[in-house]
C-alpha cells in the first residue's frame, strides 16, 4: 500500500514539473510607432506587466525585461516590426532570459533618453507598457548640425509668410473614431491635412506645417507647442465626428471657449477629443517643460474673437458643397485649441459613424474638396485681417 502511494505521489509530481507553467500575463500586442521626434513601443496584456529597464554602451542598445511572460507569437513578431527608416532603433532581439521572463534587446542608432511607463485600460485597449525612445540631448544636437533643415521656398524677403500649423487630429496608438466599414478617423485626418498643405504651400503668400506627418501619437500639448515653435498665424485642427446615432451627418467648426461650451454636443465633443492623451498614452508623471508655457489661462479674448472669425470664414466655404452639422461655430474647452496667441479652430470635416460620409471621407475627390473648403475660409480671413500676416518678419524655419 504504503509503495503503490509513494509511486504515485512520485508520478504525480513528475506530471506538475512536466506541466506547462502559467506566469503573470501574455503579451497580446506588440506594436512599433516611428516618428520624427521618438519611436515608442507598445506592449499589451490583460493584466500590468513588471518590467525593468537597461541603457547599455558599446554599443549603445536598450534591454528590456518582462517578468510574468512567456515567449508567444505577438513577441515573435516583434523583430519584423522594425523598419530600415526608424530613425533610433536598428533591430531588435527577443528571447527567453529565464523562466518566466522574457529579455528584448534593442539595437540604437543613436545614443538615446528613453522614457517608460505603463497605462491602465482605457477605451479598446488593455493594460498597456509603452516605451518612448527620445534622442538623447547630444544626439539631437549632431543630427541638427548633420542634417540641417531645407531652406524654405525662396520668396519675397519683404514679406513673411503667413504660416498655418495644420493638425491631422489623432494617429499612433490613438485611432480616433471608427467607420462602420473599417475606417479610421486618424488616417483620414492625415490625408486630408497633407491635401491642405500642398494647396497652403502653393500659394506663394502662405506656409503649411504639420503637427505630424505619419501615423504616430502626439500629445494635445505637443501640438500646441509645435505650433508656436513655427511661430504659426493660426492653427487648424482637422477631424472626423462620431455619434451614436448613424444618421448625425454634416460638417462643424469649433473654437476655443473661456466660460463653458455652447452646446451640449460642443462639451461631449471637447471631453472626447481631450481624452485622445489618455487613449495615446502620456506619462502624467513627467512634467513636460513646455506645458507651463502653452496650457495658460486665457485671458487674450483676442485670439479667441479672431478664432470665431476664421471660424465662421471656414464654415461658409464647406457649406457651399456639404451640409452643416451647425449653423454657426461652437464653442468648448478644447486642450488642443489653448494656444493663447494663435487664433485657433478645429474642423469637424463630416461623421465618420454616418456610413454614407464614412464612403465619402475616403474618397480622395471629397478629401480635396475638404481641403479646397478650408483653405479658401483661411484666404478669405487674412483678406479681411492682413494685419496678422507679420510683413516685416522673415520666416526662419
Amino acid at each position: 500500500m504504503l509503495e503503490a502511494l509513494w509511486k504515485y505521489l512520485m508520478l504525480f509530481s513528475a506530471m506538475l514539473l512536466l506541466a506547462p507553467r502559467s506566469y503573470g500575463s501574455d503579451i497580446d500586442s506588440a506594436r512599433i510607432w516611428p516618428a520624427e521626434d521618438y519611436t515608442r513601443l507598445t506592449l499589451e496584456s490583460k493584466k500590468p506587466l513588471q518590467q525593468k529597464l537597461l541603457l547599455v554602451e558599446h554599443p549603445d542598445r536598450l534591454v528590456l525585461d518582462i517578468e510574468g511572460v512567456e515567449m508567444n507569437a505577438a513577441l515573435k513578431e516583434l523583430p519584423s516590426k522594425v523598419g530600415q527608416d526608424d530613425p533610433y532603433i536598428k533591430s531588435i532581439r527577443l528571447g527567453r532570459y529565464k523562466p518566466g521572463v522574457i529579455r528584448i534587446v534593442l539595437d540604437l542608432k543613436t545614443k538615446v533618453s528613453p522614457q517608460i511607463f505603463s497605462l491602465k485600460p482605457i477605451a479598446d485597449y488593455e493594460n498597456r507598457l509603452v516605451l518612448d525612445i527620445y534622442p538623447s540631448q547630444d544626439a539631437m544636437m549632431k543630427l541638427l548640425s548633420t542634417n540641417p533643415k531645407p531652406e524654405a521656398p525662396k520668396r519675397d524677403t519683404a514679406r513673411r509668410p503667413i504660416v498655418i500649423a495644420v493638425d491631422a487630429g489623432h494617429g499612433g496608438e490613438d485611432p480616433g473614431a471608427h467607420g462602420l466599414h473599417g475606417s479610421l478617423e486618424k488616417n483620414v485626418t492625415l490625408a486630408i491635412a497633407k491635401r491642405l498643405k500642398s494647396l497652403i504651400d502653393d500659394d506663394p503668400d502662405m506656409h503649411a506645417v504639420l503637427t505630424r506627418d505619419g501615423d504616430y501619437f502626439i500629445p494635445l500639448h505637443g501640438r500646441v507647442v509645435k505650433a508656436r515653435r513655427a511661430k504659426a498665424d493660426l492653427f487648424v485642427s482637422i477631424h472626423a465626428d462620431a455619434s451614436p446615432s448613424r444618421d448625425a451627418r454634416g460638417s462643424s467648426v469649433f473654437a476655443l471657449s473661456e466660460r463653458g461650451a455652447t452646446s451640449v454636443a460642443a462639451r461631449w465633443l471637447a471631453k472626447r477629443e481631450n481624452e485622445s492623451d489618455l487613449i495615446g498614452g502620456v506619462d502624467l508623471s513627467v512634467k513636460d517643460p513646455y506645458l507651463a508655457k502653452t496650457l495658460l489661462d486665457l485671458s487674450q479674448t483676442a485670439s479667441i474673437n479672431d478664432s470665431l472669425r476664421l471660424g465662421k470664414d471656414v464654415l461658409r466655404e464647406l457649406h457651399a458643397f456639404n451640409p452643416l452639422h451647425s449653423g454657426m461655430v461652437e464653442q468648448a474647452g478644447f486642450a488642443v485649441l489653448k494656444a493663447p496667441d494663435i487664433p485657433s479652430i478645429l474642423v469637424e470635416t463630416a461623421f465618420i459613424s454616418n456610413p454614407d460620409e464614412e464612403r465619402r471621407l475616403d474618397d480622395p475627390d471629397y478629401q480635396k474638396k475638404i481641403a479646397e473648403a478650408i483653405f479658401e475660409g483661411i484666404k478669405h480671413y487674412f483678406s479681411q485681417n492682413p494685419a496678422l500676416a507679420r510683413p516685416n518678419l522673415v520666416m526662419n524655419q
